[in-house]
């Protein structure tokens, strides 16, 4: 993660999402601009965290491991969205990993200035309530809701949220073939199985294997497939 010192592009986050009411004149000397690339994760399950964190570009996967070792894929999010948010509130350590799909920007702002400026603050305090309540609402037992869905289906929306980013056209990425037990492992099902589904899609022709990569071939049949994208419908 890189701290980028440009207050311009700072304050420009700021006007695009509205966020000059709610990170207020005195939180704004504290307030920080990270970029991460590709890859790179934002938090890791267990670890500790001192900073809050507002996603104002890009696309994060977020996911959870379970007690029996397993990982899980939950959802994607794009912004705008808090993390760290329920650790902040809770002075917990952090509930799942965040790892950026394409390169984000987030704001971070630490705890100490939080706790300092923010408590008394009724429209940071309005902001979080609505943010947390809207995750309480609708991320509940999501990843068991998922599962319900056939393999076909969360294939599909994986493949779709990790190869695109609606808010950046630039960034179009395929999936390494020899990430399949990974992927196999996220969106929960056996690497033998999801070897199946694949070689169905490229009967079908919405996807192709080609120099270790699965390329989308089909991007409209895809997403007729997925029908509303499941893990980026929240």
């Amino acid at each position: 993660m890189r701290e980028i010192q440009d207050q311009e592009q700072l304050k420009y986050f700021l006007q695009l999402h509205q966020l000059e009411s709610v990170l207020y004149e005195p939180l704004h000397p504290h307030l920080s601009l990270h970029r991460l690339e590709q890859g790179e994760k934002l938090c890791s399950q267990g670890d500790a965290i001192e900073h809050l964190y507002i996603l104002v570009q890009g696309k994060v996967k977020i996911f959870t491991n379970s007690t029996e070792g397993k990982t899980l894929i939950l959802c994607f999010k794009t912004p705008i969205e808090v993390i760290g948010d329920v650790e902040y509130i809770r002075g917990s350590h952090v509930i799942n990993t965040v790892e950026a799909v394409s390169p984000i920007y987030v704001i971070g702002v630490h705890h100490q200035w939080m706790n300092k400026y923010g408590r008394d603050y009724a429209p940071l305090l309005q902001f979080l309530l609505d943010i947390v309540t809207r995750k309480f609402c609708l991320d509940s037992d999501f990843s068991s809701f998922n599962l319900m869905y056939p393999v076909e289906v969360r294939l599909a929306s994986y493949l779709l949220s990790v190869s695109f980013d609606e808010s950046n056209s630039d960034f179009h990425e395929e999936l390494r073939v020899s990430s399949l037990v990974d992927v196999a492992n996220l969106i929960g099902t056996s690497y033998r199985h999801l070897n199946r589904v694949i070689r169905k899609m490229i009967e079908e022709g919405l996807v192709e294997r080609a120099k270790g990569y699965i390329v989308i071939r089909d991007r409209k049949g895809l997403s007729e497939l997925a029908g509303h994208n499941i893990y980026e419908s929240l």
